[in-house]
């Protein structure tokens, strides 16, 4: 399901014979109808398992992806950036403003420059409105491999004897359309998020000598594979040329040493905690404090309490955690990991003062907001919990995450029709529709809300039962 997955990617980013690059009035898509289908595409990814649902990763390319729009005013959309849980190479930009990262890119990036010229290379297929065109030319191709990643991910879950046959027709179904796709790719769209990429890299005040490194380094990893090149070399080619073209655009710059932030190296050591079994995630910490093989050594000794927590070896991970504080500066991410280590080893009292401190002082931290009503659920304050999300619900009112933290306080305190209302919420962001419409009807039948309630459960009933039927309709034109 991953790969199909991700085989969106080529496909939102192929091209036939464009107008002038750039220019907006080659695109049949309006801004709103062009965000609309990303966050289409973006409720498939979540319920195929792909969206790696990790508030500090994804926070972090979310800081660093927005540092790179607003260095160049005028961005169309309001970006998401999100990371996918695979360890191969990829990257992808999807219609309205949607960009995603594999964690093996992520890995393999050794500074936070080629990280950003990776994202400002994807930022720029969006702002120069290569992904509208694509999507208005190839849209039912795209609707067909939407179609097939639905039945993929229903198949999967059925319980018939049958089901694996179903879901690798589906898969190969949709793979097949994202290889036709993959061949449609035009250099002069490359080329162009190139040169914008470049310079919205040297806006945001970045190394710009690492758009030519990462693509040096990508072509050496690759050069003696046969038949597994990279999923993002078959989208996005790295050829001698576009290499010489960003070291010419980078020799022509001054030349500034830009230091890796903490954030990069700690959120590199989270992803690399994930690897391989916990005792290999710890072994391989370990070895790095012993050799002094790191790029940080707070980052790596964060990277081992990470792993340890992964191998539920709580009392080693407070021990670790209390030497990673020795040595750390105040950082709300070794501030969430203390809190994991005190809630994930049952001192729950601790955690919740611990969190609450921390919010204090990092009350935006996603993390933190995420894991304070956690602690308090399991320490049966499911009445504060409740009312610590709705205050977060109104700074995140689409937050899927947030709906289902306030579904699981409000069964806690039997308010039956908030229960389902936040529970068809998160349905809905995670793309299960289905499911959120059998939520809203609860909602509906309950009782024990009030008038304004009951009225916001029956519209939002009626939104996204609209929703499934359109869903509906085009996966039966597709199977036609």
């Amino acid at each position: 399901m991953l790969a199909v997955t991700l085989a969106i990617s080529p496909m939102v980013l192929a091209q036939q014979n464009l107008p002038e690059l750039g220019d907006p009035s080659g695109a049949d898509m309006s801004a709103p109808q062009e965000r609309k289908f990303g966050e289409s595409i973006m409720r498939q990814i979540r319920l195929s398992g792909a969206y790696l649902s990790d508030p500090e990763v994804n926070g972090y390319l979310n800081e660093l992806g927005n540092r790179l729009v607003t260095a160049i005013p005028g961005a169309p959309f309001d970006f998401e950036f999100f990371a996918v849980g695979d360890p191969s190479i990829n990257a992808f930009a999807l219609p309205g403003g949607f960009v995603g990262i594999n964690t093996g890119l992520i890995l393999l990036c050794q500074s936070e420059s080629e990280l950003a010229s990776v994202l400002a290379h994807e930022i720029s297929h969006v702002t120069q409105h290569h992904i509208a065109r694509s999507v208005s030319k190839q849209k039912d191709a795209m609707l067909a491999t939407l179609a097939a990643l639905a039945a993929a991910v229903v198949a999967s879950r059925s319980s018939s004897s049958n089901s694996g046959q179903m879901t690798q027709a589906a898969i190969a179904s949709a793979q097949g359309i994202a290889i036709q796709m993959q061949i449609n790719f035009t250099r002069q769209n490359e080329q162009e998020a190139d040169r914008i990429g470049f310079q919205r890299l040297d806006a945001a005040g970045f190394d710009v000598t690492g758009m030519a490194t990462l693509m040096e380094r990508l072509q050496r990893s690759t050069r003696f594979v046969e038949g597994n090149t990279p999923s993002y070399l078959r989208d996005h080619p790295v050829t001698y040329e576009r290499i010489a073209d960003a070291q010419a655009r980078a020799q022509g710059k001054p030349f500034r040493q830009i230091k890796d932030s903490l954030d990069f190296n700690m959120v590199r050591a989270l992803v690399r905690s994930y690897q391989g079994t916990p005792q290999e995630a710890i072994l391989f910490f370990e070895d790095a404090i012993a050799e002094k093989k790191y790029n940080d050594a707070i980052a790596a000794r964060y990277g081992l309490v990470a792993s340890l927590l992964r191998a539920e070896n709580f009392k080693r991970a407070q021990t670790e955690l209390a030497t990673l504080e020795r040595t750390a500066p105040q950082h709300p991410m070794v501030e969430a990991m203390a809190g994991q280590v005190l809630m994930q080893s049952g001192q729950l009292p601790a955690a919740i003062a611990r969190y609450e401190r921390a919010l204090a002082r990092y009350p935006a931290k996603m993390q933190l907001v995420y894991d304070y009503p956690e602690a308090l659920l399991k320490n049966k304050q499911p009445d504060k919990a409740a009312l610590f999300v709705a205050e977060q619900l109104q700074h995140y009112p689409s937050d899927g995450l947030l709906h289902q933290l306030a579904a699981r306080s409000y069964a806690a305190l039997g308010k039956e029709m908030l229960q389902h209302q936040h529970q068809a919420e998160y349905y809905a962001w995670q793309g299960n529709l289905p499911a959120a419409v059998v939520q809203f009807e609860l909602a509906v039948k309950a009782k024990d809300g009030d008038f304004y309630q009951a009225s916001a459960a029956e519209s939002r009933l009626r939104a996204v039962r609209e929703e499934l039927s359109e869903q509906k309709k085009r996966a039966t034109e597709a199977r036609g």
